[in-house]
C-alpha cells in the first residue's frame, strides 16, 4: 500500500472554517497525537483533495508534518466529511498511529 505525506500548520485560535476554506485551506483534526488529546490543524485544500482521492479511509498511513510545532508523526486517514452532493470537502480527521 502506498505511503502518503502531507504538511500541515496549527489552526489559528478563533479561525472560522468557512474563512479558512475561502483562503484555500482545509480544517482538519489529529486525534490521539498525545494520548487522548486532539489537535486542530489546517492543510492546503489542493493537497487535501489529492490525499482524499488517493488514500483509503482507515487504512492509508500518512506521514504528517507540522513544522511550526516541530512535529512529525504517522497518522491514518480516519474520516472525510464531504458536501452531500457537491464535490466539496469540509473537514478531514486523522488518527495518530501508536508509537
Amino acid at each position: 500500500m502506498a505511503k502518503f505525506s502531507i504538511e500541515a500548520a496549527k489552526r489559528p485560535e478563533g479561525s472560522k472554517p468557512n474563512a479558512l476554506r475561502r483562503e484555500g485551506k482545509m480544517p482538519a483534526t489529529v486525534y490521539g497525537h498525545n494520548g487522548t488529546e486532539s489537535l486542530q490543524i489546517v492543510i492546503d485544500a489542493k493537497q487535501a483533495g489529492f490525499l482524499v482521492r488517493d488514500a483509503v479511509e482507515r487504512k492509508s498511513q500518512i506521514d504528517l508534518s507540522i513544522p511550526d510545532l516541530k512535529m512529525n508523526t504517522t497518522a491514518v486517514l480516519q474520516e472525510v466529511q464531504k458536501h452531500p452532493w457537491k464535490p466539496s470537502i469540509y473537514h478531514i480527521s486523522f488518527m495518530a498511529a501508536k508509537a
